[in-house]
């Protein structure tokens, strides 16, 4: 019996020593093709490299909505309406509460400063620019104005409640008076003063007629609705990737969800960490029913 268990706890230790060869081969293994499989793929990106005609390197482009020059960053108020992910306020800008800065839009402050004033849009792929070189023009920008998509207000002044059509340009040292509206495509030339109360068209635009006053409370009505739209685009434009995904998924969920099948039931706003309303076990219907009658009157308000 002694020889027998000898001879097992031989075999055993050669057993061990045959299994712990095997695991450090089979990692020898592993560790060499993947240095073998790594220089081949860096051969290959080398191979790829020289053939470029054009030499590119990948960078992260950092945010451009909010940029500073020479330690001048625009100064924008807390109660904004709106700045689109896509518009860029570079440099001495100020901009009043519930204006907005739509897709694409540029406000360039660099040569000189830029002030908006409150309820005031900027439309999509619009430029607002300063002077230095010509002449010593900033571009201020009053409040309840509407500044078309594609339009160009270049160091000038713009008074309060105006209309800028889509396209339209104002240039250097123009001056636009209050209650005024630029037709689509007009182009104020630089240092022309446009009065209040009046319509401009052409290029170069001049004097069509004078607002009635329907067309004149028009142009607040335009401020009040485009404040409203970017609140709504703001909204939007916070949400995350789950809150988004929550969309979506409510909207499918809607579209295929028969109203006389049951529907999903309203979140409790009292819940915590899914786990119910803290107290709800002891304060439930049946054993306080007065509870239950203040639930329904409180659900009834809702």
């Amino acid at each position: 019996r002694f020889i027998d268990q000898q001879v097992a706890s031989i075999g055993c230790c050669c057993c061990g020593k045959r299994s712990t060869k095997m695991t450090s081969i089979g990692a020898r293994v592993v560790l060499a093709a993947s240095s073998a499989a790594r220089k081949i793929g860096q051969a290959l990106d080398n191979v790829g490299a020289s053939m470029e005609v054009a030499k590119y390197t990948e960078k992260l482009v950092p945010s451009t909505r909010f940029v500073a020059v020479d330690g001048v960053a625009p100064m924008v108020s807390e109660s904004a309406a709106f700045v689109a992910p896509s518009a860029s306020i570079v440099g001495n800008v100020s901009m009043g509460k519930n204006s907005s800065v739509w897709y694409g839009a540029t406000v360039r402050g660099d040569v000189n400063k830029v002030e908006i004033g409150e309820n005031t849009c900027i439309g999509d792929r619009a430029v607002i620019h300063v002077a230095k070189i010509q002449g010593d023009f900033p571009t201020l920008i009053g409040s309840n104005v509407t500044v078309g998509p594609a339009a160009v207000i270049h160091a000038s002044t713009l008074e309060d409640s105006i209309i800028v059509g889509p396209s339209a340009q104002v240039l250097d040292g123009a001056v636009v008076g209050s209650n005024c509206i630029l037709a689509p495509g007009a182009v104020v030339t630089p240092g022309t003063k446009v009065s209040s109360g009046e319509l401009w068209a052409g290029s170069p635009a001049k004097k069509v007629r004078g607002l009635t006053p329907e067309e004149i409370e028009s142009i607040a009505d335009s401020a009040v609705d485009k404040a409203e739209l970017a609140s709504l685009h703001a909204v939007e434009c916070a949400k995350d990737f789950k809150q988004l995904a929550e969309d979506e998924e409510e909207y499918e969920d809607n579209l295929v969800r028969d109203p006389d099948y049951i529907q999903k039931d309203s979140p409790d706003q009292s819940d915590v960490l899914g786990m119910g309303s803290p107290g709800r076990i002891f304060d439930s219907t049946l054993t306080n029913p007065e509870e239950g009658l203040k639930l329904r009157k409180q659900q009834e308000k809702e």
